[in-house]
């Protein structure tokens, strides 16, 4: 028998192959490459190999199936007064988002099709995006008396002197 086979007719060798991954996989998902794996002894035919994928998870976004979702932190008078803040999508660019007046620490807004890409399929997921109310830690003395002033003026807003 041959020495570096043995008479399988087989011989070892590693190569590096390059696999285009499909936008949209999910771990787990297993990827099909006909006629990349091992061959079968004696001139048979060559089997297929399988591709088993890990996603690494996003430091800024959480996958819940195509969707995305985020947290933005936005600023006390933004979501008492209403405005417009910036936030990041997966592509890296920033998208603007309209904050209505009185909005509500976790309210989730949906911005449409910012999400993963369905495997196999046309469109997007959507983009969740959960607000995270800032609340100042130090405040001068004029916001503090301008926030005594809105307390006073408030209908249920409690006694003024309960700030400091």
């Amino acid at each position: 028998p041959c020495k570096t086979c043995g008479g399988s007719g087989l011989n070892r060798k590693r190569r590096t192959l390059t696999v285009k991954i499909p936008a949209g996989v999910e771990s787990g998902s297993r990827l099909k490459i006909s006629g990349e794996g091992e061959q079968a002894p004696h001139d048979g035919i060559t089997g297929d190999l399988y591709v088993v994928m890990h996603v690494k998870k996003h430091p800024l976004f959480d996958r819940h199936g195509n969707d995305l979702l985020n947290v933005a932190d936005v600023p006390f008078p933004i979501v008492c007064l209403g405005g417009e803040i910036e936030v990041p999508t997966i592509t890296g660019a920033k998208v603007k988002m309209k904050i209505p007046p009185g909005t509500e620490n976790g309210q989730v807004f949906r911005l449409k099709g910012n999400g993963i890409p369905y495997l196999g399929s046309y469109g997007k997921g959507d983009q969740l995006v959960k607000i995270n109310i800032e609340v100042p830690k130090k405040l001068t003395s004029r916001q503090k008396e301008l926030l005594k002033e809105f307390s006073r003026l408030s209908e249920d807003g409690g006694s003024a002197k309960d700030f400091y």
